[in-house]
């Protein structure tokens, strides 16, 4: 695909979920497609006529077994977060249909303990998980995707250890 039929591609809209615990850390998955570290946050796309906040819950209960009664809203980033794929993935991934995504991103607090979070879910997307801090998140995320981890995690930074 060339630069220029990428550039005419649209974004997809996505959500993602900054889950923390209640010492700050962040909930971080390895991605179960990926045969290189690839850690990140919840994260997918919207359905059509869903609202972001209900896919951002769905997308979080999908991807890690928390569901809404173990979560405590604390906040939604101020802006959607653009991010485009790398040359290499551009009409590999969602069918060729986008040129990356457009992802609001909120923070939830778990109230839940540890043995409530179940990765493995009916479509798994992680291998395994674990709480990090905001520098281990940014550092374990793949590189197309940091810039939107540090613009996330400076929106959520007072919440964080």
């Amino acid at each position: 695909m060339t630069p220029d039929e990428a550039a005419r591609l649209p974004y997809r809209p996505c959500v993602g979920v900054m889950l923390i615990n209640d010492a700050g850390l962040i909930f971080a998955g390895q991605r179960k497609d990926n045969p290189y570290p690839a850690w990140q946050m919840p994260q997918g796309g919207i359905d059509k006529d869903e609202k972001p906040r209900r896919a951002a819950l769905r997308e979080l209960w999908e991807e890690t077994g928390v569901t809404e009664d173990l979560v405590e809203f604390v906040a939604k980033a101020p802006d959607w977060v653009l991010y485009d794929l790398p040359p290499e993935l551009l009409g590999q991934v969602w069918g060729g249909k986008y040129r990356g995504q457009k992802q609001r991103w909120f923070l939830y607090r778990f109230r839940g303990t540890d043995d409530q979070i179940d990765i493995e879910t009916e479509h798994p997307e992680f291998s395994e998980w674990r709480w990090v801090t905001a520098a281990e998140m940014l550092d374990a995320i793949v590189p197309f995707k940091r810039a939107v981890y540090e613009e996330v995690v400076a929106a959520f930074r007072e919440h964080l250890a």
